[in-house]
């Protein structure tokens, strides 16, 4: 499914506009970025949570000339699925 379907997909099940869904939307997604980029968890109950976990600084390797190189650490964004969530797919 992409953005737009999903928009399509909102405004119809809301009875909106799809302009209107499209903000609806793009605010939800808008604000999980924001939050999760802060540190802070989103958790939304029966669906899951969406988190920042950090990377270690690691060792690797380039994989066309095989030389060794340093990967910096970083913070990546993490999502776990709730119960029901689970359970609806399983």
């Amino acid at each position: 499914m992409t953005k737009s379907e999903l928009i399509a997909m909102v405004a119809k099940k809301a009875g909106l506009k799809n302009k209107e869904a499209s903000k609806a939307v793009e605010g939800v997604l808008e604000s999980i970025v924001r939050t999760v980029a802060k540190g802070n968890d989103v958790r939304l109950v029966g669906f899951g949570t969406f988190t920042l976990a950090k990377r270690a600084a690691r060792n690797g390797r380039n994989p066309r000339t095989g030389a060794p190189l340093k990967i910096p650490a970083m913070k990546v964004p993490r999502f776990r699925a709730g119960k029901e969530f689970k359970k609806a797919v399983s």
